[in-house]
């Protein structure tokens, strides 16, 4: 017998001291888990012991390091993968929240992605005409919390150009999309439902999905994007109850989901019943672009889908807008959140995105953007000529594949003494580490082609390509 423990205290990739459990025993273990996933103890990745192994290393009931492992996972601190074991989760090796660069020093933004905000002076003159012309206290109100009328009507016109085709009963304008994604969340899911997301996802939705306490369930994918295969494969093994994607030129990855792929997966979401969250905030650079571009998944299952159409990244990322469409079944839920967290949208930041749809200069607006983004494309080619295939011409980051196998951490870190802010893989990982290592390179929130050669020129120089 003591041979057996000897054996698996060799073993254990954790080893929590015995001596310091106290009563309830299962609480004061997962105290002790999270404190060590915290401090870096445990990394991402990191398979932790079998229950009954870490049961039997700690002489207590196998039962009690279940729940213990339950309260992390609820946490999001940890997943359980069928028949590979539990993890460390990705997200909690660092904070992955994404935002722009609020110090001081002199830095080269290659990390955070904007959206060319040179472009907000084209919208300068409508704003200031919009508010002038219109009764500023018409917009002051608690009136209409899903939108005034003649606004949801610009917002259908919009979303009518991106072939989604809707009511104003079944839209409402929301403050942006991470708004509108803490709404379906809030609204449609409860604690310790799963979501099944790409490898590499939406950094913020994996924070927000930790917050709410949901478990993301990480479904890989290829160069038309996730695998239908793989999906149906855990919607038998697991009870998923949604998926989030983001087809359009996926954040991180820049994959955009080909038709042929869009109705594989819509199949898949008839068949187990599931609540697809389709954030196509780049459906801009996508509609009426590319030729095999037939219109959002939406179209195919508009019932069980939440569609989030955000013009931060189209027209301007100030004015927190963004047309939130969704079908009957959650019109009612959807609507109760919206009034009880936003109340209602800015209607000063929609009279503006109106003014700018109507008289025609965000198409203007995105136009130059659309030109600039493919003329910074091929800056970082001329860098980085085998610094892998785009998913989109005109994205607005790149996904670059490295050598270095140092956590992503240290790599961010060492690239920010050298003077440029990028982001490691490791940030976007939804569930298990992954052997590929990649850096998000921003390309549109630098100001200009000369700023942004001089980061690329740095990344050239010390990143392990």
């Amino acid at each position: 017998m003591a041979t057996f423990h000897y054996d698996y205290e060799y073993l254990l990739t954790w080893k929590p001291e015995r001596e310091r459990l106290t009563r309830p025993v299962y609480q004061s273990l997962a105290k002790a888990l999270e404190d060590d996933i915290a401090s870096g103890a445990l990394p991402a990745g990191t398979k932790l012991p079998p229950q009954r192994e870490l049961a039997n290393f700690l002489d207590i009931h196998f039962t009690t390091v279940t729940r213990a492992y339950k309260i992390c996972e609820l946490k999001g601190l940890i997943y359980a993968v069928t028949g590979s074991g539990t993890f460390v989760s990705a997200s909690e090796a660092n904070e992955v929240t994404l935002a722009a660069n609020l110090g001081s020093a002199p830095l080269i933004d290659l990390g955070f992605v904007s959206s060319f905000e040179s472009c907000n002076e084209l919208l300068t003159a409508t704003a200031k005409k919009a508010l002038a012309q219109q009764n500023f206290s018409s917009l002051a109100t608690y009136d209409f919390p899903t939108g005034l009328p003649r606004h949801k009507d610009m917002g259908l016109r919009w979303l009518e150009s991106l072939g989604v085709h809707t009511d104003a009963n079944h839209m409402a304008i929301v403050s942006g999309t991470q708004n509108g994604l803490a709404l379906a969340l809030l609204a449609l899911f409860s604690p310790g439902d799963r979501i099944a997301v790409d490898t590499y996802a939406y950094a913020n939705f994996i924070e927000l999905a930790k917050m709410y306490r949901l478990r993301l369930v990480p479904i890989r994918g290829d160069a038309e994007g996730m695998s239908p295969e793989a999906l149906e494969f855990q919607c038998r093994q697991n009870p998923i109850r949604g998926l989030f994607l983001v087809p359009s030129c996926n954040n991180p990855t820049t994959v955009t989901m080909t038709d042929r792929r869009k109705k594989a997966l819509a199949r898949i979401i008839r068949d187990h019943g599931l609540i697809l969250i389709e954030d196509d905030i780049m459906a801009f650079l996508t509609a009426g672009l590319l030729p095999d571009y037939q219109g959002p998944l939406y179209r195919l299952v508009p019932d069980q889908t939440v569609y989030l159409c955000g013009t931060s990244k189209s027209i301007c990322s100030g004015l927190r807008v963004t047309y939130m469409v969704f079908g009957e079944p959650f019109r009612e839920n959807l609507l109760k959140a919206l009034y009880n967290i936003n109340v209602k949208t800015s209607s000063v930041d929609a009279e503006i995105i109106s003014a700018v749809i109507a008289s025609g200069k965000a198409r203007e607006i995105v136009e130059k953007k659309r030109l600039l983004a493919k003329k910074r494309q091929a800056l970082f080619d001329r860098y980085f000529p085998n610094g892998g295939n785009c998913g989109h011409p005109y994205s607005f980051f790149r996904w670059l594949p490295i050598a270095d196998t140092r956590r992503g951490a240290e790599i961010e870190q060492e690239l920010l003494t050298h003077g440029i802010r990028v982001y490691h893989s490791d940030r976007f990982l939804s569930g298990h580490h992954e052997d590929a290592r990649y850096l998000r390179i921003a390309l549109s929130t630098v100001d200009t082609e000369e700023t942004l050669s001089r980061g690329l020129e740095i990344l050239r120089q010390y990143a392990q390509v």
